[in-house]
């Protein structure tokens, strides 16, 4: 048994836990400043967004690369039943982990919401007000998806541990 490929789990995981995080962090930073009309830099609160994508080196990743596994195949297919798949390729699990890179970056495409209250402190001189572009129940949303993931992460990472754990009593 290769005990370098014992950790993948692990790595993969934790890759995703530290993405989550993140995506968490901005996700409440948005909803405290759904209302902040000056920023330090001027104007309002630009929302925040988290990109992600998987596999530092911009080629496939490995699960797509484990889906087009061809016929050098580590382990070979063989059938047990004539109803089984003719051909069928087997994946093999690569040497080393998909990296999860990710980045923060500002939301320039929705367009930021004007309500008109001419009492306002910063408002122009029609009397408009210019607000975040941050929709509060949208951002709920993707905190609850956030924290799916998150939780989802979590139970592979103890999944993982209790497999391992139980391979070492044998």
């Amino acid at each position: 048994m290769d005990t370098g490929n014992l950790f993948h789990a692990f790595e993969i995981s934790s890759s995703g836990l530290s993405a989550q995080r993140a995506r968490l962090n901005v996700i409440s930073e948005n909803i405290a400043n759904a209302q902040t009309t000056r920023t330090p830099d001027g104007g309002p609160y630009v929302r925040r967004l988290v990109r992600m994508s998987a596999g530092a080196g911009g080629g496939p990743s490995s699960f797509e690369q484990m889906l087009h596994a061809g016929q050098d195949l580590a382990v070979p297919v063989q059938r047990t039943s004539s109803r089984h798949l003719e051909n069928a390729p087997t994946p093999h699990f690569l040497s080393e982990p998909g990296d999860l890179s990710f980045s923060v970056e500002t939301d320039t495409e929705t367009p930021m919401r004007t309500e008109y209250q001419p009492g306002h402190p910063d408002a122009d001189p029609d009397g408009f007000v210019r607000y975040p572009n941050v929709e509060v129940i949208r951002e709920m949303v993707d905190l609850m998806a956030a924290s799916r993931a998150y939780e989802a992460n979590v139970t592979v990472l103890n999944s993982t541990k209790s497999m391992l754990r139980k391979a070492l009593e044998i």
